[in-house]
This record gives structure tokens, C-alpha cells and sequence, in this order.
């Protein structure tokens, strides 16, 4: 892509704003939610209607040429995206609606096989409510103790804190590799050696009936990791990853799972239907292979395709490049943001510390009135508690006002923001 693609307005970004339909349609449009969910690149819409327009049957199922292209599609996409994630084993990868399904399937199909009363899980302050109370939950059904790590001065997870609450009963340690409320990146590979030393060791192959687990099941929620940083989770070292696929300009409701081959062969199934079947014998019933076996019902291969092409599109701009731009953008929304007076910034103290999100609070005014003056100038940001209450009630805060950055994002858009915020405070100041 050439310099001069990478200009709109006068302010350079890393992706035109052209690739994306929705904001090249909407040219005064200063978008700064996609850590919600991402704008999608003009790519992912054309790979979603090319497959519906050339390739569109129910795969798995059909002996005809159409129905074995759309199952070639599936099996390609899921490739794709293994790649994209640094996954060797592309049939560990297993496709769910997101981040929040692919947590809960672990929580109930692993979880209610192993975790028992006397036992421990533990997370910590950072996480999503989509890491928090599946686990939480599971706890209160089996009579497990629910343990959460504080964080410490800086904000961020208190790893001696953890050394502490992880134990030999401990059977869960869960964390986000990047916190959605505040961007923190978190140290994944100490919060690893600290679950897998303190637990006693790491995850083994499958056992008995059970199935027998040494030590504790380490889950990381990528969701706010994989669109913003280069990822391999068989570098990263945990046990269950999951990721959203529409926060990297994929569709809605799209992401997936990747876990140890030998944790989910032996784990029984989430749900129960066509294609995640072997045999079906009237008092019994056997499992397809992985990862059939928790894909049941016809599979969402628009999805897939979709964000598969979402993958192309980040790899041809390169997620270094990605990483650079948002560090570029945070710094200066950091400085910005902090020199208004009245106004808090929440999180690490420096944009190497955060993926494109910028948590503040303005003095005097509830951060929903932030949010809603800001629009009327123009500007989309996200305000409230960011499915992270327990970290709002840590933070002493109610609410924040949350600006994130991707790759369209530019120095003007942060210019747009700031100036949103003084005109915030003007309007208060008069009211």
C-alpha cells in the first residue's frame, strides 16, 4: 500500500478509509469504538457475498460439487485463521459465535467434568465479565472457591499476589491477554510459569473417564489481543485461548476456541446435534473427530470465510505495523487527554503498556453525557462499565469514557477527540 493510500484528510493512517464501506460513506465520522467491534474492511464484505453468490450450500452433508466447495471453503478458512494465530493443529481451532461462547463451552464441558468442591479457580481484577462469571459460576455449582487477583499500584495484575492464590487445588487460571476496559497487555508468559509452578505443572493427556489434568487449566481470553498484536498462541504456552473474530473486522458473531488436542478429545461435548456425531445407537452415541465434535448443527461458513479474509486483510498491512500505528495514536491521546485539565486517564502510564485504548473520566460530568455530547460532534466512543464491573468498583469509578484505535484511526481523529472533550466541559461549565 503506498504512502499516498495510507492519507485521508491530510493525517496519515495505516488503512485508507476507503477499504471500509461504512466510513468511506461517512467521511466526517470520527470512529473510536472498535474495541467494541471493528469497521469491516471492504474485503470481508466481498468474501461473505462470493461465497454466498458462487459457493453457498450445507457442507459436511452433500454429494454433489456444490455442497463439497462449500465444505472445501469451511476447511480452508479454518486453515487460514490457524495461521493467523500461529496454530500448528488447525483442528484444535474450533469455531463459536465469539470469545464469550468459546469461555462458557470450556466452563461447562471441561469445567463440570473436573472442578469439585475444595478446589480453587482464579482470575483477575481485569477481566471481562466474559472471564469473570462463567468461572464465578462455576464455582457457586460445585462448591469451588472463587479467588480473584488484586491489582497492584500500577494497575496491573499483582503477580505476587497470584504466586499466592495459585495452589495445588487450584484448577483454573484465567486472564485476559489484553484488558478491554483499560488496554493493559499482560505479562502472558509470567502469568504461565506462575500457574504452571504453583498448580504443579502443566496440562497432561487424557486419563480415565474424567480424564486427569496435572495442575491448572490456564485460559487466556484473546479477544482484545489478537486484533491489535502478533499473535502465536502455541508460542504463548496456555491451555485455552479464545478470540472474537468481528474485533479484528471480521462478521458478527464469528471466533473460535483453540485448545490442547489431548483436553479436547477427552472433553464431552457442549452441545449436542447434527455433524458432531460418530454413531447414534438407541442407548448410546459416539463423537465425531475433532472439531466436529463442538460444531454441532449446520455450520456458519459465511463466518468463517469472512474472517479468514479479515486475517489476509491485517496480514498484507502487517500486525507489526498494526501494533506501531496504535502505539503512535495512544501516546498522543495519552498526552493529549492528560493535559486537559479535569480530565483522568485510567490504565498504565504508557502506550507500550496498552493496546489502542484510552479509558478517561471527565470532572463533573457522568461519562454517558460524555459519550452522547461526543456524537453530537461527530466522534463514536463507548461509555460505561465495559462488561469489567469488578474493575470499575477497583478503580473507584462508576464509568469511563473509552476511546480505542485501529488502523483507519489518525492523529486527527485523536484531535477530534480532545476537542470534543473541551467542548464536553464547555457545555457543562454553562449548564
Amino acid at each position: 500500500m503506498s504512502a499516498d493510500a495510507r492519507m485521508h484528510g491530510g493525517a496519515h493512517a495505516l488503512a485508507p478509509r476507503t477499504d471500509f464501506p461504512l466510513l468511506a460513506a461517512r467521511p466526517d465520522l470520527v470512529y473510536l469504538d472498535s474495541a467494541a467491534t471493528a469497521q469491516k474492511p471492504r474485503a470481508v464484505l466481498d468474501a461473505i457475498q462470493a461465497y454466498y453468490t458462487t459457493t453457498n450450500a450445507n457442507p459436511h452433508r452433500g454429494a454433489y460439487a456444490l455442497s463439497a466447495a462449500a465444505t472445501q471453503a469451511y476447511h480452508e478458512a479454518r486453515a487460514r485463521v490457524a495461521r493467523f494465530l500461529g496454530v500448528a493443529d488447525a483442528d484444535t481451532l474450533v469455531f463459536t459465535r465469539g470469545t464469550t461462547e468459546a469461555i462458557n463451552l470450556v466452563a461447562t464441558a471441561w469445567g463440570r467434568a473436573h472442578v469439585r468442591a475444595g478446589d480453587n479457580l482464579v482470575v483477575t481484577r481485569l477481566e471481562h465479565h466474559a472471564n469473570f462469571v462463567p468461572w464465578q459460576q462455576l464455582a457457586l455449582a460445585t462448591g469451588a472457591e472463587f479467588r480473584i487477583c488484586e491489582l497492584d499500584a500500577a494497575g496491573t495484575v499483582d503477580l505476587a499476589m497470584l504466586a499466592r492464590l495459585v495452589d495445588a487445588r487450584t484448577k483454573v487460571v484465567a486472564f485476559g491477554q489484553v484488558s478491554n476496559a483499560l488496554g493493559t497487555i499482560n505479562p502472558v508468559a509470567e502469568l504461565v510459569r506462575i500457574a504452571r509452578e504453583r498448580s504443579g505443572g502443566r496440562a497432561a493427556a487424557a486419563g480415565p473417564a474424567r480424564g486427569t489434568h496435572e495442575g491448572a487449566l490456564v485460559v487466556c481470553d484473546g479477544a482484545q489481543g489478537v486484533p491489535h498484536l502478533r499473535v502465536s498462541v502455541d508460542a504463548l504456552g496456555v491451555d485455552a485461548f479464545a478470540f472474537s473474530g468481528h474485533k479484528l473486522g471480521g462478521p458478527m458473531g464469528s471466533g473460535g476456541l483453540v485448545m490442547r488436542r489431548a483436553l479436547l478429545e477427552a472433553m464431552p461435548p457442549y452441545h449436542f446435534g447434527g455433524d458432531m456425531i460418530e454413531w447414534v445407537h438407541d442407548d448410546h452415541t459416539t463423537w465425531n473427530v475433532l472439531p466436529h465434535k463442538f460444531e454441532a448443527g449446520t455450520p456458519n461458513v459465511e463466518a468463517a470465510v469472512g474472517l479468514a479474509a479479515a486475517c489476509d486483510y491485517l496480514d498484507a498491512l502487517g500486525m507489526d505495523a498494526v501494533r506501531a500505528h496504535e502505539v503512535s495514536l495512544t501516546a498522543r491521546a495519552l498526552a493529549a487527554l492528560r493535559a486537559v485539565p479535569g480530565v483522568t486517564v485510567y490504565g498504565p502510564a504508557t502506550a507500550e503498556a496498552r493496546s489502542g485504548v484510552v479509558s478517561f473520566g471527565v470532572a463533573e460530568v457522568h461519562p454517558h453525557d460524555v459519550a452522547t455530547t461526543l456524537d453530537v460532534h461527530g466522534v463514536c466512543v463507548r461509555a460505561g462499565h465495559h462488561c469489567a464491573q469488578p474493575l470499575m468498583r477497583a478503580l473507584g469509578a462508576h464509568a469511563t469514557v473509552r476511546a480505542s484505535f485501529w488502523v483507519h484511526s489518525t492523529p486527527d481523529d485523536v484531535a477530534r477527540l480532545v476537542a470534543g472533550v473541551q467542548a464536553v466541559q464547555r457545555l457543562f461549565a454553562t449548564a
